[in-house]
């Protein structure tokens, strides 16, 4: 049973047997075209030589640009060491000049030419001196643009700057003239607090224009101070301000403004600091379920005015 279902398993026609073989021959056709590209394929060749020479170039530019005086010696079977120096050298080539003592300090333009510096650095260190350039120690002279290493060492040597003259100004003390100024002491005078006005409290210590203002707006909505604690209860003002300022702090005889509470509307109570609208509004209907008020005392029957609230707003009430 078995080799029968072989038999007829692998058993192919001629045109399947041709198609096997067909597909055989394509598969080891692809698999063997990629080790023959090199043969069809030409790869472009990189000439590494003409890159080097460009790069060569370049920097032969770069040194130009940059003021370097340079022979070119290119030679394109040996680029790599094309660039030599030249051999101008200017500075060795300088006059050594004239060796003498100076200061850097005092010495003009025409003395730094003497010393063999050239006349453009010369000049240079004169316009340095003249804009208050001081040179403090000989190493300085290190620090002059333009000047080279081998010229400083060959100054140094020579350089004596003078030392600086000490003076003396114990003879020219004045006693007058350094006489301590006193400020002048300005005394604030005392202030009534329900007749002052901003600028009378901006002159305190530690007020402003703002504080000066919420003070009198305070005063206004109160109907007058009766008390100098009062200004302490004004919006924003610290403690510590107001402790300053309490002794400057007066009332006279100034009367303050009083609410009628059997008449007044409740837009007349409710804008009052010290009643507002919820305290307005229990006295207008508690007056208006009990009649008139026979004394001030009597809002005390309403629950929500405390002895505290009591006092406090008492003295602004009437019955007349």
């Amino acid at each position: 049973m078995p080799r029968q279902f072989a038999t007829d398993y692998f058993n192919f026609t001629r045109k399947e047997r041709t198609g096997v073989i067909c597909l055989l021959l394509l598969i080891i056709i692809f698999l063997a075209l990629p080790f023959f590209f090199s043969y069809f394929i030409t790869q472009p060749k990189n000439d590494h030589n003409k890159f080097e020479k460009e790069i060569a170039a370049l920097n032969i530019k770069k040194q130009d640009s940059a003021g370097n005086f340079t022979n070119r010696n290119f030679d394109e079977n040996n680029y790599q060491n094309y660039y030599q120096p030249s051999e101008k050298n200017y500075y060795t080539k300088q006059p050594k000049g004239e060796l003498f003592y100076f200061d850097p300090n005092t010495l003009p333009a025409e003395g730094w030419v003497r010393l063999g510096v050239r006349e453009k650095t010369a000049n240079s260190i004169q316009k340095y001196v003249s804009k208050g350039g001081k040179f403090y120690k000989p190493e300085d002279i290190g620090k002059i643009w333009g000047l080279h290493e081998d010229e400083v060492k060959r100054l140094l040597p020579y350089v004596k700057i003078a030392a600086k003259v000490s003076q003396d100004f114990s003879s020219y003390k004045n006693t007058d003239q350094y006489k301590t100024y006193d400020k002048p002491k300005i005394k604030i005078d005392n202030i009534d607090i329900n007749e002052a006005d901003t600028s009378a409290f901006i002159a305190l210590p530690g007020i402003g224009s703002k504080l000066a203002n919420r003070i009198i707006s305070f005063r206004e909505k109160l109907g007058g101070f009766y008390k100098i604690e009062q200004v302490a209860e004004t919006y924003a003002l610290p403690d510590s301000t107001f402790q300053k300022i309490k002794d400057r702090l007066l009332i006279t005889n100034t009367p303050v403004k009083k609410i009628n509470i059997n008449n007044a509307t409740l837009d007349e109570l409710k804008v009052h600091p010290y009643l507002r609208y919820t305290i307005a509004n229990a006295i207008v209907q508690y007056r208006t379920q009990h009649g008139a008020f026979a004394a001030v005392s009597d809002i005390k029957k309403i629950m929500m005015i405390t002895e505290e609230i009591f006092n406090k707003v008492e003295p602004y009430l009437t019955l007349r």
